[in-house]
């Protein structure tokens, strides 16, 4: 079923990349109109938008699919209900596909709410008490995006429709209402502050849920929603804020991921680092640079978390960096392929992921933002992004020895030819995305000393995530906690504010439930009412002794008269 599921995802995600290079050499764009109830005067029409950007992001979703469902086939063996967890990840898929489609809001939300459910499904896949908490943390957190989408559709009745492509030229107060609402619920779904408590804790799923979902399904579905609304934001106001929160996203994951020895975790940070330089780029108004970084950001992430999988698997289930020093020795094909993603993550010249990063970098020079974002973004961005790439090469292939006694070492082929299918095009998709992508090609002029200043931030940032590395092990602080801690942001979205409402409530419950209160309402009334009623019932029964006795009294009396 593995086989058969992957070689007809693949196949056609071969046919939409022919169909979406067919379309964008002939610049064609189709729009579909389906009507699909007609009653009186109301006409619900589903709107389908074909044109380039969905048939190559389709593309890329069967791909990696195809590529994640062939590399289960081993890795999930050895699971009991392997078939449930097949039809939960082709579940998972085809919501994406719906939310790609269609601009129109009905579909986007049943994508959405899909996306939500399934991915809570795929987290609490291995039962027990952490699965089930991080599920919950990140079906609620998604809930708050599925409550704002569904007051943006309450509102476009406003307008008659809910095709949003339909409203591009028009704007005053209901439609920025609208765009805030997207905002909100983009921000949500692709885990930008104050919502990114949920990413890391969803990294209870199995490895290759983590590989689909943290690369180009749950995450990027907030990107591309706010990626095809892109043109009918023209507030400027609202692209500086989100500019400002995807720029601290960036940086705060930089250096949580720069004090975590978590493998998945610090994947995890550093997909939401990506994300909030997609983001910030596409706050910049360059939605076609942000498009192409999340292509290529998501082939070398799949491949990243597939690699740590296979070292997760091969270590007993244990995910600590500490344990994995001079694994190269044993499986060096898998730790090449972790070197090229990790290499391209960071943007090493000539490497997929320095295509799409050194370019946005160069034309975020020429965007007029003051030199606090500028040092943000650039650190955050490619500076502590090589630290923590470097740190995670540094314990698989320099680290000493100190993992368990009894391990399995091995390389199973089923999953590296999966992987290396993504590593080829880690290694030449940057450069072939480039060619087919920009029809115009941005040649961006600068001086050496201007064109030297991302290597002068990559080392500045290498160096600054050394001293922060070296830090936590020096100062135990609020600051290094605050640091490591995403910013407390776990404590704020999660443990204080339902510990607050617990305490409150444990409160309410000793004082006035089972407390004095209890003497003035409920069980306290009704003791009241019983004792009343109990003497009421005691003189009611002693009238009636009383009486019968005086009448008996009467009785002898009468009786002793006569005689």
């Amino acid at each position: 079923m593995y086989f058969n599921w992957f070689f007809f995802l693949f196949m056609l995600s071969l046919f939409f990349m022919f169909l979406g290079i067919f379309f964008i050499f002939f610049g064609m764009i189709y729009l579909v109109e389906w009507e699909v109830v007609c009653l009186n005067s109301m006409s619900i029409i589903y709107l389908i938008l074909i044109d380039w950007i969905m048939m190559s992001f389709i593309s890329l979703v069967l791909f990696i699919s195809s590529m994640v469902i062939y590399y289960s086939k081993n890795y999930m063996s050895g699971q009991i209900f392997y078939v449930r967890f097949m039809y939960l990840v082709l579940m998972f898929i085809l919501s994406m596909i719906l939310l790609i489609i269609s601009p129109n809001l009905i579909s986007i939300m049943l994508g959405w709410d899909g996306l939500g459910l399934v991915s809570f499904c795929l987290v609490i896949y291995y039962q027990n008490e952490k699965s089930l908490n991080s599920g919950m943390l990140t079906v609620l957190m998604n809930r708050v995006g599925d409550v704002m989408l569904l007051m943006a559709i309450v509102w476009m009745v406003n307008f008659g429709g809910w095709n949003m492509v339909l409203y591009t030229f028009f704007f005053d107060n209901y439609m920025f209402l609208i765009y805030i609402f997207i905002i909100l619920s983009s921000f949500t779904k692709s885990a930008q502050i104050p919502f990114s408590s949920w990413l890391p804790a969803a990294m209870a799923a199995p490895t290759p849920v983590s590989s689909l979902v943290h690369s180009s399904t749950l995450v990027t579905a907030g990107i591309y929603l706010s990626f095809r609304m892109l043109d009918l934001m023209n507030c400027e106001m609202l692209m500086k804020t989100v500019f400002f929160f995807s720029v601290m996203t960036m940086f705060m994951s930089s250096l949580s991921a720069n004090m975590e020895y978590d493998l998945k975790k610090v994947i995890a940070l550093s997909t939401l680092s990506q994300l909030g330089l997609m983001f910030s780029v596409l706050s910049l108004n360059m939605k076609l640079m942000c498009f192409f970084h999340l292509f290529i950001h998501a082939i070398f992430k799949s491949m990243l978390f597939m690699c740590a999988g296979i070292i997760i698997h091969m270590m007993n289930n244990n995910q600590d960096m500490r344990f994995m020093g001079g694994v190269v020795k044993y499986i060096p094909v898998n730790c090449m392929i972790f070197l090229i993603g990790s290499v391209s993550l960071f943007g090493l010249p000539f490497t997929s992921g320095f295509y799409s990063k050194d370019l946005v970098m160069e034309m975020f020079m020429f965007s007029g933002y003051n030199m606090y974002m500028y040092l943000f973004i650039f650190w955050g961005g490619i500076g502590m992004t090589m630290m923590y790439s470097l740190r995670m090469i540094y314990f698989m292939f320099f680290y000493e020895m100190n993992y368990f006694g009894v391990m399995l070492f091995y390389e199973n082929k089923m999953m590296l030819i999966s992987m290396f299918m993504l590593s080829l095009m880690s290694v030449v998709g940057g450069s072939m995305f480039s060619w087919l992508l920009f029809n115009v090609y941005n040649f961006v002029y600068m001086g050496l000393y201007m064109k030297m200043i991302i290597f002068v931030f990559l080392f500045m940032g290498w160096l600054l995530g050394y001293l922060l590395f070296n830090m936590y092990y020096v100062y135990k602080n609020y600051l290094i906690w605050f640091m490591s801690l995403m910013f407390f942001m776990f404590n704020l979205m999660t443990y204080k504010v339902s510990k607050m409402y617990l305490l409150l409530g444990i409160y309410f419950n000793m004082n006035y439930g089972t407390g004095w209160m209890e003497l003035f309402d409920g069980q306290g009334l009704y003791m009241s009412l019983v004792k009343l009623m109990n003497i009421n019932y005691f003189m009611q029964v002693l009238s009636m002794m009383f009486y019968m006795f005086g009448f008996i009294l009467w009785i002898f009396f009468f009786c002793w008269l006569m005689y």
